[in-house]
């Protein structure tokens, strides 16, 4: 596990919220493992006592994310959330190429028995919604914003799938991998070796986050591609 400084995360900071750029692999709170490993919570804490992180981002997931330093300004936020007056922009890889213009997927989600996944549920489910639009066609790849109106576990990835754009390297919901070997039309593979994905994790990032301040003024943060993201970004731009 990579040792990060908490200060080098930080995209906006004022006396009652931070906003990070929040590193992949790396949980949102803290884990029920036995190793107790580096959570964003416990580094959020150690640098500012009182703070509580906003909303989560799954573990995989890297981008922006809003820490309060008080009981105020905590709940400030968390009424935004209820009242879903956040803006959250996502940018996601996505396998096959897609259209999609303000695209509105309303499909109501429940958590799978083991809490590991969820599935679409029209019975008993939860009402989702997520709005997705085409920023960039590769050859066979699609870059797309995905704009959350609910913040469903695993929404994006979830409703990527129903629209048939399953997120790459997302197993989880059908997303293949992307392989080099795949892109690069003479591309040669060393022989005895196994080619590793281009992305070792979910292509999701959460590229933007709006929210008003404690004095209602609404600020705008962008968190930027983590390297893993813009390599892929990058690589697929070169070679489509």
């Amino acid at each position: 596990m990579t040792k990060f400084d908490f200060k080098d995360l930080i995209l906006f900071e004022n006396e009652d919220y931070i906003v990070i750029n929040k590193p992949p692999h790396v949980a949102t709170i803290n884990e029920r493992t036995a190793d107790k490993s580096v959570s964003i919570l416990r580094m959020a804490k150690e640098y500012s006592f009182d703070a509580q992180v906003g909303h989560r981002l799954d573990k995989e997931t890297s981008g922006a994310l809003a820490i309060a330093k008080n009981p105020e300004a905590y709940r400030h936020l968390a009424m935004q959330f209820e009242h879903r007056e956040v803006t959250k922009r996502y940018h996601a890889v996505a396998n096959g190429l897609h259209d999609f213009d303000s695209i509105s997927v309303f499909l109501p989600i429940s958590p799978l028995k083991d809490g590991t996944a969820v599935k679409i549920d029209r019975q008993k489910g939860k009402a989702a919604e997520t709005v997705f639009f085409t920023l960039k066609a590769f050859r066979r790849h699609t870059l797309v914003e995905c704009i959350p109106i609910t913040g469903r576990m695993h929404q994006i990835r979830i409703h990527l799938q129903c629209l048939k754009a399953p997120i790459v390297c997302d197993p989880t919901y059908g997303g293949a991998n992307v392989l080099l070997s795949t892109l690069k039309r003479d591309y040669k593979l060393k022989q005895e070796t196994e080619e590793r994905p281009i992305m070792q994790r979910v292509a999701l990032h959460a590229f933007s986050l709006s929210f008003r301040l404690m004095n209602g003024e609404t600020i705008k943060v962008e968190a930027p591609y983590p390297k893993d993201f813009a390599v892929l970004v990058k690589l697929l731009e070169k070679n489509s």
